[in-house]
């Protein structure tokens, strides 16, 4: 994984504890870190940003979109397999409110580094053991029925091989009923 500041959306239960209990034995490694999450910048879409962008910077430019953007409410679609790896993921659809939100904090003029793959919304449910045929057909026949709520933003100060640490916390829909 690559040192910057992640922006993820973690989520609530129901489905983040079925989620954690998939990574518990799926990956404690994974487990053990940030909560379980879908990254809105970082991995796809934009990278990250570069360690050291000031908090207040990102509360500047971010909050705004943030207050005027209702909580988004999704379903994962079925687990896949990532592009040729052994990561597993499940997916959420990339259109809709979730890409505009994804589009309007990629615009703000924050310094993201390039990202190597196109937006694609994912919560992981195994990033780091390498794939058995069991353990891949195990995964793969999971369904998350609950809705996911995207309800605020939160920002990962990660500096590899350090462990992260959320530097911001900020809620969607302060303005939204306006």
């Amino acid at each position: 994984m690559k040192a910057g500041i992640f922006v993820v959306a973690e989520l609530s239960d129901p489905v983040r504890e079925e989620i954690l209990e998939v990574q518990r034995w799926a990956d404690p490694r994974l487990a053990a870190g940030t909560p379980p999450h879908v990254t809105m910048v970082g991995s796809s879409g934009v990278g990250p940003l570069p360690l050291g962008t000031p908090v207040e910077l990102l509360r500047e430019k971010i909050e705004p979109i943030t207050r005027e953007t209702a909580p988004i409410v999704m379903k994962f679609e079925r687990p896949h397999r990532f592009m040729q790896t052994d990561i597993i993921v499940l997916p959420l659809d990339p259109h809709g409110p979730l890409r505009v939100l994804h589009e309007r904090v990629a615009g703000t003029g924050l310094p993201f580094e390039r990202a190597r793959f196109q937006f694609s919304p994912h919560a992981t449910l195994s990033f780091y053991p390498r794939m058995n045929p069991e353990m891949l057909k195990r995964l793969l026949a999971l369904r998350f029925e609950d809705e996911v709520v995207i309800s605020g933003l939160q920002f990962y100060s990660t500096p590899h091989p350090q462990p992260s640490r959320r530097v911001l916390d900020l809620r969607l829909g302060a303005d939204a009923s306006k």
